[in-house]
């Protein structure tokens, strides 16, 4: 099996992966969008699955690096309450931290996981339309 190569069709991994993540960051609203952003990563990264499965998580990671910069504003907002708050009443900045890096390890499971199904199913709806 050969070594798969940057390039596929003229598009490139990265570029279909960026490409993904913004579509998959402007339909946020939608349920379930990483696979809609996986899909048009596919796509574009034409119709080898396993490059296109690579593109598709690639644009998850992207997605998710958006979600970790809101992650840390937010997380810098509550923990100025965490630290300034009696002991007896909050979780403490530790306890929040915790629950932080708990709620971003799920929230990169779930995209990176449907933004590679999309993946996989961009580049069988590749091979079936283009």
């Amino acid at each position: 099996m050969s070594q798969p190569s940057l390039q596929d069709d003229n598009e490139s991994i990265l570029f279909s992966a960026l490409v993904g993540a913004a579509v998959s960051v402007v339909v946020s609203f939608i349920p379930f969008s990483p696979i809609l952003g996986g899909a048009v990563a596919g796509y574009l990264t034409g119709s080898d699955r396993d490059l296109a499965l690579k593109s598709g998580a690639l644009s998850g990671v992207f997605l998710s690096l958006v979600g970790l910069v809101i992650g840390a504003i937010v997380f810098l907002f509550f923990s100025f309450f965490a630290i300034f708050a009696p002991s007896e009443v909050g979780l403490g900045l530790l306890g929040f931290a915790v629950i932080g890096l708990f709620v971003f390890a799920l929230t990169l499971l779930y995209t990176v996981g449907l933004s590679a199904l999309g993946g996989y199913l961009g580049a069988y709806l590749h091979e079936e339309f283009a």
